[in-house]
């Protein structure tokens, strides 16, 4: 027996004895009901070894008669326990059959595989009461959204096509959708973050977070709460709220052609610190003053409807794009990037970044997507001023007014 032989049944011994370590301290105060403890999973590991050697000699059936001889006795295990007991579970029971697969699987494979997995099976086990928790807060809503979250970017994602279709080639199936859960994903981890961080940090802390799933959303909750008493703590976190477009804008730009970053890092990150400038002016304000501000309701911000709405949005604004830039030119382009910032600054700055790949200038496309920002702020800045009423307004536009401004000179500038 060679060394190499060795060092793979040990591994799969420390397998077996690394699960077994924790599911003996999980039932510590159970002794009396443990179907199995260190000592049966470490002999289930080093099991799983043997028989994986025995299947280089004497064939795969071998493996697989000692494989069904364990779990015959793993059953039979079970249904003497159920008898005894209220509890039952079957966790134990596939821990027991994988950890003679991971034993196995150290000798015919790889030990450093075999290693990892049994680290993250223990870890897994030993988060039983914390998943669990985790799962008895979990809503409804919250449940449905993330598995519509795995639906389109697992199971639809990979089956579209990646190719151009339509005038000018200007629709790619995969790529539009890609972009769809890229957006998605953004906006429901926004929302498990602020699940995870609750309400007790306060407006500001709720506006950044809320903002990253949608600032203008964020905007319209923000205004409809004016009171003259929060209207510094409301300020800050409307200006709040709106800076993080900035650095969200980045990230896509980032994620999907990053030759862009250096041309709108500075007239972004300008306009992006002159709105946190003033919130920041605004929170310290603010905390001068004992305050209890209502919170704005928190709603799931992933639903498929949506999503899809998304999708044909941005197909649209694709197709206007390719077309304002073949009969219009960069002029074209410029005006989608106005009318397309009034709704939504996300979908045109996928599609600009998208389309800078192949043949619109990377010039152009830095100067729509910051055209895109300029009319989406100026639309937040109007709906402060018809929800929140002039004195909020007062407030923030100033701010805004003056990052949109300076951000503006910067980028025909530099």
């Amino acid at each position: 027996m060679t060394l190499d032989t060795l060092l793979s049944l040990a591994t799969a011994l420390g397998v077996g004895l690394l699960i077994g370590t924790e599911r003996s301290w999980s039932s510590r105060d159970n002794r009396d009901e443990e179907l199995a403890g260190i000592r049966t999973f470490g002999l289930s590991g080093l099991f799983g070894g043997l028989a994986a050697l025995m299947a280089g000699e004497y064939g795969v059936a071998a493996w697989i008669a000692l494989f069904l001889a364990l779990a015959l006795l793993v059953v039979a295990g079970y249904v003497v326990e159920s008898r005894y007991s209220a509890d039952h579970g079957m966790t134990t029971e596939v821990a027991l059959l994988l950890t003679f697969l991971l034993g196995s699987l150290a000798i015919a494979e790889s030990r450093l595989l075999a290693a990892s997995v049994a680290i993250v099976v223990a870890l897994l086990l030993n988060l039983k009461a914390r998943l669990h928790s985790a799962l008895n807060r979990l809503s409804e809503a919250e449940l449905g959204g993330a598995l519509k979250l795995l639906f389109i970017s697992v199971v639809l994602l990979p089956a579209l096509p990646d190719q151009g279709f339509g005038p000018w080639q200007a629709f790619n199936p995969y790529t539009t959708w890609w972009m769809v859960v890229l957006i998605a994903g953004i906006g429901f981890a926004a929302y498990v973050a602020i699940r995870l961080f609750g309400t007790r940090h306060g407006l500001l802390v709720t506006a950044l977070l809320g903002g990253i799933v949608s600032s203008t959303a964020m905007t319209i909750t923000l205004a409809r709460l004016d009171a003259k008493k929060l209207r510094p703590a409301l300020a800050a976190g409307l200006l709040a709220t709106s800076a993080l477009m900035f650095p969200r804008v980045l990230l896509e730009v980032g994620v999907v052609n990053r030759g862009l970053l250096p041309a709108l890092l500075a007239p972004m990150l300008t306009a992006g610190l002159i709105y946190a400038a003033g919130a920041l002016f605004y929170y310290l304000r603010a905390a001068q003053r004992p305050e209890n501000p209502a919170e704005p309701p928190l709603k799931n911000p992933f639903e498929l409807g949506p999503a899809l709405r998304f999708a044909g949005l941005l197909v649209v604004i694709l197709f206007l794009v390719e077309a304002g830039q073949r009969l219009l030119g960069d002029t074209g382009v410029y005006l989608v990037s106005l009318l397309s910032g009034l709704t939504d600054v996300d979908a045109i700055t996928l599609s600009l970044s998208s389309s800078a790949h192949t043949d619109l200038s990377q010039s152009v496309a830095v100067r729509g997507i910051f055209l895109a920002a300029l009319s989406n702020s100026l639309v937040k800045a109007g709906l402060i001023l018809a929800i929140g009423g002039r004195a909020l307004a007062t407030l923030t536009l100033p701010f805004m007014l003056g990052g949109l401004l300076a951000g503006l000179i910067v980028l025909w500038v530099v």
